[in-house]
């Protein structure tokens, strides 16, 4: 992994990338945090916002200018923001979310009429090229998209990355890539399309039952794929699939093809054709290789959807998979406790957390890896929402406080995140207030029942009433989507104030979803708890049919955090029924000094 540019780095990489803007007549460059899929995680070859500016967050836009430059970025990542671009001369924009398109705004203020704004088509939403596009011809700007300006700069940018993709097989895969094809063709047909044109990696990988290892922690592979009516065309590195593989990918009507070649393929498109595109999930450079003859449908990728709901069978891997995490988490707490406990251990540091729950879970069946890099941060470094601790910077866990730890793992069977609160020492009054607020967040949308087909922004709300109703708010969404072995983060639902209520972000039963709100103070503490829950059907009423969710997460909830006296009776009753439950399930699974800790931190209040 490429480290973090220094301010000194940073300087020169600027003056680089200025000089190629004079010599193109370039006024200001847009560099999004994006990739030719438009993940959200990135390979290394697509971190130029990272490698000009030292910010690493896995959201934000990059726009320099020939007197300056700035990120856009939401709240989740402020006051990392502020820390990494400090002395940098490189302003920090805070945005609404992480779909804001403020820094369009920002550019048609500051932009004169005749000023040229480039920004690199291959990288850019064609949902967001357009709306460039118009608020800057309203101004007078000019738009360029055909030009990669880093590839000038970056002299030692990474290359692709070459890790091979493989099958995701039984038991776990319940539909096959000729089924799923079939289905995804039935659709198109619904639609009126001929073909269909799939950019996002986890689209890809969950149509054609294939994994990869080009993202970190997602396992997914850099591919473009083309759907005709009668076969299917995948567009991947040379040498990332095996001849083997090749041959059985062949015999289900699926052609292998270069990386590079499709646009190319997009170009030579018969006439006939009518083409499926999903403007969110495809760049406009891709749109751009398009006849201009070719009649295109816009429309969501089928598979975003159909990925989404996951069927009963991949429901029961699911839960058997949360109940190996849950063990690998009761030896991973069973062994944190031992060591805070000891007074002769060697310091024990936030860095240190990611190796040890790693190796917990890396003892249980189907473990792949980590499925995001571990968030652990004591009292002010919590408060970080996507703190990263590094060995040498990071904190001592000592004292009296809180630990918040978010991790998660990829297993064969389904895919893990979770967030506990560890009480170090006594954590104060305030801390278990806010704790016990933000369980209480937690409890009042896990015991939603809701119409089918809500939209998934409308629940957003449950989950803060008992903070708002203290005067506190936090500022990132309070729920994303879950892949099966695939992304952690999933959609189309969003359960978040910022989320659009649109038609395909409607609740339906199969979809995985994370609860977790929270209460950051910045430079005293952070609070979050994170379980994943399964819609599932609540039954029919003469006002519909409604969904419930069921809680799939299995891990004890640190009552040393939590002020019982400030939880009502029934959330008293929903926390003593989720132990009894985590108790049932994972005892099993767990011996020796796990097996005693679960005991322990599962007894009623």
């Amino acid at each position: 992994m490429t480290p973090p540019a220094t301010s000194g780095q940073r300087s020169t990489h600027l003056e680089r990338l200025r000089a190629a803007m004079r010599h193109h007549r370039i006024d200001a460059l847009v560099v999004p945090s994006s990739d030719p899929h438009l993940s959200e995680y990135l390979p290394e070859r697509w971190k130029g916002r990272e490698w000009l500016s030292g910010f690493t967050g896995s959201v934000g836009t990059l726009i320099v200018t020939h007197d300056g430059a700035g990120v856009w970025t939401d709240a989740r990542y402020w006051t990392q923001a502020e820390a990494e671009l400090a002395g940098s001369g490189i302003a920090l924009h805070k945005t609404s979310s992480g779909a804001s398109l403020q820094h369009i705004d920002w550019l048609a203020a500051h932009l004169k009429r005749g000023h040229t704004v480039a920004v690199d088509a291959q990288v850019l939403a064609l949902a967001s090229a357009r709306l460039m596009a118009d608020a800057l011809h309203v101004r007078g700007i000019n738009l360029l998209t055909d030009v990669d300006l880093l590839d000038t700069v970056w002299t030692d940018r990474p290359t692709l990355p070459k890790a091979p993709v493989y099958e995701h097989k039984g038991p776990y895969v319940v539909i096959n890539r000729v089924g799923k094809l079939a289905a995804t063709r039935a659709a198109m047909a619904k639609l009126g399309a001929t073909h269909h044109f799939i950019s996002t990696l986890d689209d890809i990988a969950w149509l054609f039952n294939l994994r990869g290892a080009d993202v970190s922690y997602n396992p997914v592979f850099l591919a473009h794929a083309l759907i005709g009516p009668q076969g299917a065309t995948l567009f991947v590195g040379d040498g990332k699939i095996s001849p083997e593989l090749r041959q059985r990918l062949m015999q289900q009507g699926v052609e292998v093809a270069r990386y590079g070649e499709a646009g190319e393929a997009l170009s030579d498109l018969d006439s006939g054709a009518v083409l499926l595109l999903d403007p969110r999930r495809v760049t406009a450079g891709m749109r751009a290789a398009l006849d201009g003859g070719i009649k295109v449908i816009e429309a969501i990728n089928p598979s975003t959807i159909a990925k989404s709901r996951k069927d009963d069978t991949e429901a029961v891997y699911v839960r058997s998979t949360m109940e190996q995490d849950g063990a690998a988490l009761c030896e991973f707490f069973a062994w944190l406790e031992q060591q805070l406990a000891d007074p002769l251990r060697a310091p024990l540091t936030e860095s240190m957390i990611d190796g040890a729950i790693t190796e917990a879970r890396a003892r249980r069946p189907g473990f792949v890896s980590p499925s995001f890099a571990t968030i652990a941060g004591f009292n002010a470094n919590g408060a970080v929402i996507h703190y990263r601790a590094q060995a040498g910077t990071d904190a001592v866990i000592e004292g009296d406080g809180l630990l918040l730890i978010d991790s998660g793992g990829q297993y064969l069977g389904g895919t893990t995140d979770i967030t506990r609160m560890v009480a170090v020492g006594t954590p104060s009054a305030a801390q278990r207030r806010d704790c016990t607020l933000v369980l209480r967040g937690l409890i009042a949308l896990s015991a939603a029942q809701f119409p089918r087909a809500t939209r998934a922004p409308m629940l957003d709300a449950l989950a803060r009433a008992p903070i708002w109703a203290a005067g506190i708010d936090y500022g990132h969404g309070t729920g994303h989507g879950v892949g099966f072995f695939l992304n952690v983060h999933e959609g189309p639902q969003s359960i978040s104030a910022t989320a659009m209520p649109e038609p395909q972000t409607a609740m339906e039963q199969g979809m995985i979803t994370s609860i977790e709100p929270g209460i950051y103070r910045p430079g005293r503490w952070g609070v979050r708890f994170e379980n994943l829950v399964l819609n599932q059907s609540a039954g029919l009423t003469e006002f519909g049919e409604f969904l419930r969710f069921e809680t799939l997460t299995l891990c004890p909830i640190d009552v040393r955090c939590i002020d019982p006296d400030l939880l009502h009776a029934d959330e008293r009753a929903w926390l003593n029924d989720y132990h009894a439950l985590v108790r049932t399930r994972l005892a099993p699974h767990v011996s020796g000094a796990a097996a005693h800790w679960l005991e322990r931190t599962t007894e009623a209040i």
